[in-house]
């Protein structure tokens, strides 16, 4: 049993005013807790000459909870994961159900072959290679002063 401490003076106003400094200097995800159910993976973009990859941080999910799609300009990239586990101890019965979903667009530019897009899923993370067209690519050349 661990001792309650007690302070007799203005015991309310320490704890609203801690309240509003916590609230409007720290980030949600630190107020609330880390344990939100709905997160937004972080993502890398790279652009090479040839190509753009997108990579998505998504440790934990199998290639097929995953959906990529292009929908006019965009590319939609979207995992959707539940589970189920169940215990049965005596009379007792436990389920705890958990599911996890996110969405991210990302516009795509001219120059992307869109018949050529591929992922590949691996370690934890999705990339998704955007190939460029062929005359968008970057030609390098050296022009001489004359």
């Amino acid at each position: 049993m661990k001792p309650v401490r007690y302070n007799s003076v203005n015991t309310h106003a320490p704890a609203v005013g801690s309240f509003f400094d916590d609230f409007f200097s720290k980030n949600l995800t630190d107020f609330f807790g880390a344990d939100q159910r709905s997160t937004i993976p972080a993502v890398n973009i790279r652009e090479t000459d040839d190509d753009f990859t997108v990579e998505l941080a998504a440790p934990g999910l199998k290639k097929e909870d995953f959906h990529i799609n292009i929908v006019e300009n965009h590319l939609e990239l979207s995992a959707q994961k539940s589970s189920e586990e169940s215990d049965t101890a005596g009379t007792y019965k436990r389920r705890e159900f958990s599911y996890s979903t996110f969405t991210r667009k990302f516009f795509l530019p001219r120059s992307v072959d869109r018949q050529a897009i591929s992922a590949a899923y691996t370690d934890g993370v999705l990339a998704v290679t955007l190939p460029k067209r062929e005359e968008e690519k970057t030609i390098t050349r050296t022009i001489e002063i004359s």
